[in-house]
């Protein structure tokens, strides 16, 4: 009987620290969880400093996944793109917090340089912003960062890279935004207004040249990537992080930056009205050497823009100029 009591006394000596450790990890969760839901319940992106990273980010035990954006929005620091990322970014906490699917087992937060530089030195970041996720167990992936620069940071970007690495889909609720609706009532009433006081003269819907801008325009903007931007959201331009050089063209096929749009943009219109030149050089009305003035521009207009546009296209397209016959 003396053994029997030893042994059990001695099981119960072994067993009661991992017991007690258990116990003490368990509360500490609990205690985690509770103060991250409290936190929740008053704002969809939770904002963090150096020392709550490291404790409700890093340190286990967890059981919930953290997808949190490290940014720079103080004016001072001249992030363009943060306030931007910092919109999308609201829009997925929000449309995530108020979901019927919402839960304890993923969470956004939030860190901003200035209120936790230690956070960025930590993970060797010198670049904002940078969305990065954090799962409830195990170490990171490759794929826990998201390459803003190949997919954008538009919501809808970052909730399917959000279901790809939890399993967990959001759909996204954006504010509505009436700017739309009230920039099409002003046309509307603005060309009712022109119709109604030029009712006895409407010659000018008849004029070509307006007709043919106009659709110029429309031309340049889509075939420059805008609606490309509209979907994707991309960065208006990138910062070199090792040089500090900026970029103004994306170096890859699969992306761009909103100024590269804009470049292309008045490249492709250099070239239509060098295009233009040309032919509406022979047909005006003038001296012969005026007409050679205009010829020679035109040309030198297509030649020199031109050349620029397919150095850009070579740029994100390595291997061109491409060949029919292998060597």
């Amino acid at each position: 009987m003396a053994v029997h009591q030893c042994f059990v006394l001695f099981v119960t000596l072994l067993i009661l620290p991992f017991a007690l450790a258990q116990l003490k990890k368990e509360e500490s969760l609990d205690s985690k969880v509770h103060q991250l839901m409290e936190w929740n319940s008053k704002k969809s992106v939770i904002r963090l400093t150096g020392d709550k990273f490291k404790l409700y980010v890093k340190t286990p035990p967890k059981n919930y996944s953290m997808v949190v954006m490290l940014t720079a929005l103080q004016p001072q620091r001249g992030c363009s793109v943060c306030k931007q990322a910092n919109d999308e970014f609201q829009i997925v906490a929000n449309s995530w917090r108020y979901s019927q699917q919402y839960s304890n087992k993923l969470f956004f937060a939030m860190v901003d340089y200035d209120e936790g530089s230690d956070v960025f030195q930590s993970m060797k970041l010198n670049t904002a912003p940078v969305f990065m996720h954090f799962p409830a167990k195990g170490k990171q992936k490759k794929g826990d960062t998201l390459d803003i620069h190949r997919v954008g940071f538009a919501a809808e970007q970052l909730t399917k890279w959000i279901g790809e690495r939890t399993d967990i889909q959001i759909r996204i609720f954006r504010p509505p935004n009436y700017s739309g609706t009230v920039a099409l009532a002003l046309l509307f009433a603005m060309i009712g207004g022109l119709l109604y006081f030029k009712r006895n003269n409407l010659e000018f819907l008849y004029n070509k040249t307006s007709w043919s801008i106009l659709a110029l325009a429309v031309i340049f903007a889509m075939t420059s990537g805008q609606m490309w931007n509209h979907i994707r959201g991309p960065p208006v331009m990138h910062r070199n992080p090792t040089t500090g050089e900026m970029h103004y063209i994306h170096g890859s096929s699969q992306g761009q930056f909103i100024m590269e749009t804009y470049i292309v943009m008045l490249l492709n219109t250099a070239i239509v009205v060098g295009f233009i030149l040309l032919n509406e050089a022979e047909s005006i009305k003038t001296d012969p050497g005026k007409k050679k003035v205009l010829s020679l521009v035109g040309l030198g207009c297509v030649t020199i823009f031109f050349s620029l546009l397919l150095s850009i296209f070579r740029s994100k397209y390595q291997g061109y100029p491409y060949s029919f016959l292998f060597k």
